[in-house]
């Protein structure tokens, strides 16, 4: 089963189009759940029946079967098409009380699941159930919403038949009417899951709506890393072109032909983009003994990647197995580029002209062995390189990094959490070398927490263990979509823990602060702590604070809502005419100082990006740091930002 998308919201609120949207986009599969209910509902009307259990019997004689192509999404009730009829305002008008009845989505909920369950690489899933009971662990939840007067507005201009068409009122009303029998029903109510992300698509369009997921799936690695595999015969350089690509020895190299056999995939990055690259064994056109499963396994490769790179000895040229391949590759319908390996001088470049002949187009000229025009050859497979990639890398679940001094509590922390000990703790400073990954239930949800080492000391002053338990403390943090920084309550705040918190400022990560042992804080320390942090958090005073205790386990319940928030905030987006709205009051009643004389004009802002919310003010002049800040504390005090950095910049324009 691949990635799940789960899209929650009332009628009206976009989520039939705005789900079709992200499904063709990503090519995934698609399911409208309310579909289904329509359908129940339809057959229901049509054999005149109201009891539950019938209804059942009857959708058990009539199977229900939902074509999942978001391009072309349709409904069929045994063999009768049924996409059309289930719109009309009858099926509407009725379709509330059918979907409540308890029997009806129990049936239906298994034809739903199955559905999930064959979707290969992913399914973007809509209804109003779906991420608290369809599919409870989706990777990514949505719950879509609007205001009642856009919903009425939007149905209204569906209802395109005279027949069925009504005052903006009557929809209103009938929507209205909807939204209470679905929220208030017994079985499967509508409601917003704990780690749903809200989308109010009032103001914005339907491409604003879809490219807002579009963004949360990016930025939570959903929508899979692209693969590239190098294909081609023995011994041409595959795997020496894959360490190049790394930057390190991670393929084992020989002078032997055929040391790789198998298919193995490294993780590569060039210049922000990541993707998978995929080494294989050496491709035989009459393969015999183990050559004929090592050539077997190159072709799974080619139907696994979504980039095809041949690679040729330009020493040797182009055989006739090579033409061969190349056959075998055009078959695959992918973008394909054509590698010519070891060549060293212009000299050879010049030569190895002839691979022209297979007519893939321009050779690119590399030295796998030593670098030249590998970075040209990288520019060109970035660009190959598909939105949505055949590798998932990330199974959906929210990463939390435990950080902190050395002997504050991380892993005591971790173990209540886990409720068994999966951290070794003792009284020795240190105890944590290597990061620990393990997966918890919190709050109604699972996260993936990371335990770190303890930080002593600057990375370049630390030796031996010590440096390296940093770096990959450091590593760890940039894994992670939110820091939970563990300082010790009973102890003053260090020069050490702020270093931490502002290196986690820096790194762009959610922040938490964990006060830890504070069963040992006597009113005594409780004032002095007051004191410190006003002096020394006074910088990220937008952090939350949870007070626990990880020995005993004392309000460690606090730590699910204070992440859901401080994530929420990572990932929000303010629309543009908002926030464009906000500055013009803002300016008007406090305008940016006078600087050398002229007084900069402020044009207009925009969000740049999310994780963390990214702002960019357009001015005709320089504006002191003093109003930039400024005008972060008002983004905060106007839309909320609790539990996450803001970076504000700002791009001077000349005045025309």
């Amino acid at each position: 089963m691949g990635i799940v998308v789960a899209v929650d919201g009332p009628s009206g609120a976009g989520k039939s189009s705005t789900s079709r949207a992200v499904a063709t986009r990503a090519k995934w599969d698609y399911l409208d759940t309310g579909a289904l209910y329509r359908g129940a509902t339809w057959l229901a009307q049509r054999e005149k029946i109201t009891e539950p259990l019938e209804i059942v019997e009857a959708l058990e004689k009539f199977p229900l079967t939902f074509i999942a192509n978001p391009l072309s999404p349709k409904l069929f009730c045994a063999d009768v098409d049924i996409t059309e009829a289930i719109r009309s305002q009858e099926v509407t008008d009725q379709v509330s009380q059918v979907s409540a009845f308890p029997a009806v989505r129990a049936q239906l909920l298994e034809v739903q699941q199955k559905l999930i369950s064959k979707a290969e690489r992913g399914i973007v899933v809509e209804g109003r159930d779906i991420g608290t009971v369809v599919a409870p662990d989706a990777a990514l939840k949505i719950f879509l919403t609007a205001d009642l007067t856009a919903r009425a507005l939007r149905r209204e201009k569906e209802l395109e038949s005279p027949a069925d068409a009504l005052s903006t009122e009557a929809v209103g009303q009938s929507l209205a009417q909807r939204d209470h029998l679905d929220s208030t029903r017994t079985t499967s109510p509508l409601m917003v899951a704990a780690d749903a992300i809200t989308i109010d698509s009032t103001e914005l369009s339907l491409h604003e709506t879809a490219q807002r997921i579009w963004e949360l799936l990016k930025e939570r690695r959903l929508l899979g890393l692209p693969i590239v595999a190098l294909l081609g015969r023995p011994n041409v350089g595959k795997s020496t072109l894959v360490n190049r690509f790394l930057g390190r020895r991670e393929a084992i190299v020989e002078d032997t032909p055929g040391v790789t056999r198998d298919r193995v995939t490294y993780e590569c990055e060039w210049n922000g983009r990541e993707f998978m690259v995929m080494d294989t064994g050496g491709w035989e056109a009459k393969p015999d003994g183990i050559s004929v499963g090592v050539s077997g396994i190159a072709e799974l490769a080619m139907e696994e990647a979504d980039v095809l790179a041949l690679v040729i000895d330009s020493q040797v040229g182009a055989l006739d197995e090579d033409d061969i391949l190349v056959r075998e590759l055009r078959k695959m319908k992918k973008p394909i580029i054509l590698i010519a390996n070891k060549v060293d001088s212009p000299v050879e470049e010049t030569q190895a002209h002839a691979l022209w002949n297979l007519g893939l187009g321009e050779p690119q000229f590399v030295s796998a062995l030593h670098g030249r025009s590998s970075g040209d050859l990288l520019d060109k497979i970035v660009k190959l390189l598909p939105e949505v990639g055949a590798a998932q890398s990330q199974d959906g679940y929210r990463r939390v990094a435990l950080i902190g001094r050395p002997n504050v509590g991380k892993s005591s922390l971790l173990n209540i959490l886990a409720g068994t000990t999966r951290a070794l703790v003792d009284d020795v400073a240190g105890t944590t070398r290597d990061p620990v990954d393990e997966l918890i239930e919190l709050g109604g949800s699972i996260w993936r927490f990371i335990d770190t080492a303890g930080i002593r000391k600057r990375a370049n002053q630390s030796s031996g263990t010590d440096y390296y338990a940093t770096l990959r403390t450091q590593m760890a943090l940039e894994r992670a979509e939110v820091a939970v920084v563990v300082l010790d309550a009973s102890t003053p705040i260090s020069e050490q823990d702020l270093r931490i918190i502002t290196m986690v400022e820096e790194a762009g990560k959610a922040l938490i602060i964990v006060m830890n042992k504070w069963d040992l804080v006597d009113e005594d320390r409780q004032i002095s702590l007051d004191r410190e942090i006003d002096r020394h958090l006074d910088v990220v005073e937008w952090a939350q604070r949870v007070n626990l205790a990880a020995k005993t386990g004392w309000h460690r319940d606090r730590l699910a809502p204070a992440l859901r928030t401080a994530l929420t905030s990572w990932e929000k987006r303010i629309p543009t005419s908002r926030l464009n709205s906000f500055l013009g009051t803002l300016i008007a009643a406090t305008p940016p100082p006078v600087r050398g004389g002229k007084q900069p004009k402020i044009l207009y802002a925009t969000q740049a990006g999310i994780a963390p919310p990214r702002f960019v003010i357009f001015t005709t002049g320089f504006l002191e740091s003093s109003y930039r800040r400024f005008i972060e504390r008002r983004l905060r005090e106007e839309f909320g930002f609790p539990g996450t950095p803001l970076q504000v910049s700002v791009r001077v324009r000349e005045r025309e």
